[in-house]
């Protein structure tokens, strides 16, 4: 394995729950499950969901805190949102258009899991605006 892999933990309550959400819903691979964690292949990526005992709220808007993917073919970005809408995931917000027009234009889309973690998926039109053109301040929405 010559590629270098995301991890991300993030809490949930139940591993049932969460199996059905990420491996039917989102279509997630499963990988190795106890009582208390499930590992989930998202498109390469290892996401561990730890079970707590600590209650989960949902925030106020998609910031500060959510993760993601960010789509280099525009056809798998519209893939997952059919998914996700065939599927009736909760979409915190749906699938949208940013910045139209400028370097920054990308479509994206919020969904909320069972256990109020936000994920965003985008697809940028121009793949260099992902880390680059440092000459635009803009970051996500203005609320």
């Amino acid at each position: 394995m010559n590629q270098t892999l995301f991890h991300l933990a993030f809490p949930v309550t139940d591993i049932a729950q969460t199996k059905a959400y990420y491996v039917d819903g989102l279509g997630c691979i499963p990988g190795r499950e106890n009582p208390h964690a499930l590992i989930l292949n998202l498109y390469g990526h290892q996401l561990v969901a730890h079970t707590t005992k600590e209650p989960l709220t949902s925030q106020r808007g998609i910031y500060p805190r959510h993760f993601g993917l960010i789509f280099t073919s525009e056809h798998d970005w519209g893939e997952l949102l059919v998914r996700a809408q065939h599927r009736q995931l909760l979409f915190r917000e749906e699938a949208k258009y940013r910045f139209v027009g400028s370097p920054l234009e990308h479509s994206t889309f919020f969904l909320e899991d069972p256990f109020y973690n936000l994920m965003e998926f985008k697809y940028y039109r121009h793949p260099e605006s992902i880390f680059g053109s440092y000459e635009y301040a803009q970051i996500g929405d203005r609320f």
